[in-house]
């Protein structure tokens, strides 16, 4: 069986969102926040894709690619220059990554949980930044689906 037959929710993420990443300090106060669009694909049995574009109101733009390969078991890999981590579905709804920013070192560690709504035009993702076991920074992040 190949990525979409075993990872069915994945599957159900193909194609195009745009939204708002919210990043917050530990108290809770506006570090930053950008608009963004990613595109999501599955390519062939085992290779997952994903290209995040990033637009500030101060008109600078990122575009970062995110290649990753099936594992086999429900499980997906990403190793890029920029960071490295793993994906799987939890439930019907709920997709988990864990990463490391391989700038940061492996002290700081990203968990995120993404939930897809049950038309699957919609998703809410929260990510945690965990530095030596305590939480320092949360990024919230609304979607919709463009297509």
């Amino acid at each position: 069986m190949g990525l979409r037959a075993e990872m069915p929710l994945l599957a159900r993420h193909e194609g195009e969102w745009e939204g708002t990443y919210l990043h917050l300090g530990r108290d809770g106060g506006v570090l930053d926040s950008h608009r963004s669009r990613i595109t999501c694909s599955i390519v062939g049995d085992a290779a997952y894709h994903q290209v995040n574009e990033y637009t500030w109101a101060d008109g600078r733009r990122e575009v970062h690619e995110f290649p990753g390969a099936y594992l086999g078991g429900g499980r997906c890999a990403f190793d890029t220059e920029r960071i490295s981590g793993e994906f799987w579905e939890v439930d019907a709804s709920t997709i988990y990554l864990t990463w490391v920013y391989k700038a940061d070192g492996e002290d700081l560690k990203l968990f995120e949980l993404i939930v897809l709504s049950d038309d699957g035009g919609a998703r809410s993702r929260v990510w945690q930044w965990i530095r030596s076991g305590e939480c320092i920074r949360r990024t919230l992040i609304d979607e919709k689906r463009v297509r």
